[in-house]
């Protein structure tokens, strides 16, 4: 039987379970059997929803472009974030992959009135106190390398804090940085796969 896990990544850790240059991986954060891995990935200065699991068929669907799944992420950016900078990221925004400029999908993006309710990062974010900050919640259809932050980057509001908080209606809700909840194929596939 698959296997299959949720995890709230840490901040400064590697989204794979082999070490590059002494960095901190999941292997020294959790303990799943040997032939698990992680779906996608997070930024190693990224936080948040991180599925682990041997279930090749997941991989396959999930990281298909064409399927389009919902990944939703919480943002906090340099700068009080403008209306004008929102439906510009809203609309397609030009940034570089590979060398290349790509247009982003249409994506829905929200200015939040107050942060999420989530611990404060360690360590935590370089506090400026004559530059305030914003937080955004951005909901995507595509994972390009590190595509929220050259998404905020090219519209004038460097990333400060990234989170990915759900990805279809898998969430980290109720998990603190580190946790990792057990889950069963059926609940893992509904969530994903499952009629919205």
């Amino acid at each position: 039987m698959p296997d299959y896990y949720l995890l709230y990544k840490p901040y400064a850790v590697l989204s794979q379970f082999t070490s590059e240059s002494g960095k901190t991986t999941l292997k020294d954060i959790t303990e799943v059997p040997r032939d698990v891995y992680a779906v996608g990935r997070l930024d190693f200065d990224s936080e948040g929803l991180l599925l682990l699991t041997n279930d090749k068929s997941i991989n396959s669907r999930l990281l298909n472009p064409s399927l389009n799944h919902e990944r939703e992420y919480w943002a906090q950016v340099e700068g009080n974030i403008t209306t004008a900078a929102i439906e510009k990221m809203t609309s397609g925004i030009d940034i570089t992959i590979d060398g290349h400029i790509y247009r982003t999908m249409k994506s829905a993006i929200t200015a939040l009135d107050k942060p999420p309710n989530i611990v404060e990062r360690v360590p935590p974010i370089r506090f400026r106190k004559s530059i305030p900050t914003s937080w955004l919640t951005l909901i995507l259809t595509e994972g390009k390398n590190r595509q929220v932050r050259k998404m905020t980057a090219a519209a004038g509001f460097p990333t400060l804090r990234l989170i990915r908080y759900r990805i279809e209606k898998l969430t980290i809700e109720g998990l603190q940085p580190g946790d990792i909840r057990t889950l069963t194929k059926n609940e893992t596939h509904h969530a994903l796969f499952g009629k919205k």
